[in-house]
């Protein structure tokens, strides 16, 4: 599940939805090869590949695919057997929609493709990287909507800088226990750019095929901030809400909860700043706002996730915002808090 982050994010109005099918994802193929055809249009040239098919990569893959891009799914047997059965369904409030998904089987791909759009759970990112490998080509562009900035790390190592670029997704979704993808808000949007802030010929060929498709989609000349802010953001809400055991409400209702919670920014907000990527002034404040609200029911998935007994990204998100603060010499003693509380339970699931 995705964190529901309530921040200056707007939903986007799906006026070209009334025009794309609602049932299956439109393609042709080549009377002579056999081979699935993109069509004129060149925002449709490009040949996706999205790894994973879960709230994220299932809910943008799946509007891309009902655009008609050219769109695969890497999944496992098991996902692909569900997929299979039931399609890929969508419940939005920008409208329901399902599709019937080509898929590909992870051990199986073999041939490269323009666009490897990765949208896995980062605790399981080895192993999506040895099931996408084969379809990186020289050309290929790796563009990760994962939390926290690790995996740029892990990525880059295997396939060089020049192949990884930055991204940064905003959408609440969970998934159903037949599959189907639920959007639990309105918002929803993607962004996109080179790590280097450049404006390259292959940014904007992505940008192309990635606009209309019924989301929010804009490149971004400061991919590596946004993502280093977004980070602050969901190391608060999760190491917060999951070092107390509450959501937004019942922290700020406890005695200390909105100071701590404004400690808690304070730390994650000094150690991006030292590293070199200093939030926005509107960001901290919206963030602070949100996060110490009287009342809200607000919690992250993090907690959400902690609370059901299923795993949580505590080494991406927390443990390692805790260790490039060691780097950069910032003290975060409720960050080191939070992780030693998220290790323990991690321990314990490993251990049950």
């Amino acid at each position: 599940m995705s964190d529901s982050i309530l921040l200056s994010v707007e939903p986007t109005l799906l006026a070209t939805m009334n025009s794309i099918s609602s049932h299956s994802q439109t393609h042709q193929d080549d009377p002579k090869t056999g081979q699935h055809c993109s069509g004129s249009d060149d925002r449709n040239s490009l040949r996706i590949l999205v790894v994973g098919a879960g709230g994220v990569g299932g809910y943008f893959g799946g509007r891309l695919a009902q655009a008609g891009r050219d769109v695969t799914f890497l999944v496992r047997p098991r996902r692909a057997e569900e997929l299979k059965a039931n399609g890929l369904k969508i419940i939005s409030p920008h409208g329901d929609v399902t599709i019937t998904p080509r898929l590909a089987l992870t051990g199986d791909v073999r041939s490269t493709y323009d666009v490897v759009l990765l949208a896995v759970k980062a605790y399981t990112l080895d192993a999506a990287i040895d099931d996408f490998a084969f379809a990186v080509g020289s050309e290929t562009m790796i563009v990760p909507f994962l939390n926290g900035m690790k995996h740029m790390d892990l990525l880059t190592a295997r396939f060089g800088k020049s192949a990884v670029l930055g991204g940064v997704c905003f959408v609440a979704t969970t998934l159903k226990d037949d599959g189907s993808v639920v959007q639990l808000e309105g918002f929803q949007s993607l962004s996109y750019g080179e790590v280097t802030g450049e404006k390259t010929p292959r940014l904007e060929k992505l940008d192309q095929s990635l606009q209309d498709a019924g989301f929010e989609a804009k490149p971004s000349g400061q991919i590596l901030h946004d993502m280093w802010q977004k980070w602050v953001f969901l190391a608060t809400a999760g190491g917060i809400t999951c070092l107390l055991r509450g959501n937004v409400g019942e922290i700020e209702a406890a005695p200390g909860g909105a100071g701590l919670a404004r400690q808690f920014l304070a730390e994650c907000c000094a150690v991006s700043s030292a590293s070199g990527y200093v939030p926005e002034p509107a960001f901290v404040a919206k963030t602070e706002s949100t996060l110490t609200a009287p009342g809200s029911k607000w919690a992250s998935s993090m907690y959400r996730d902690l609370s059901s007994g299923r795993p949580v990204e505590a080494d991406q998100i927390i443990g390692d915002l805790v260790e490039r603060a060691r780097q950069v010499h910032v003290p975060a003693p409720l960050l080191a808090a939070a992780f030693a509380h998220l290790k323990i339970y991690q321990n314990r699931l490993s251990a049950a």
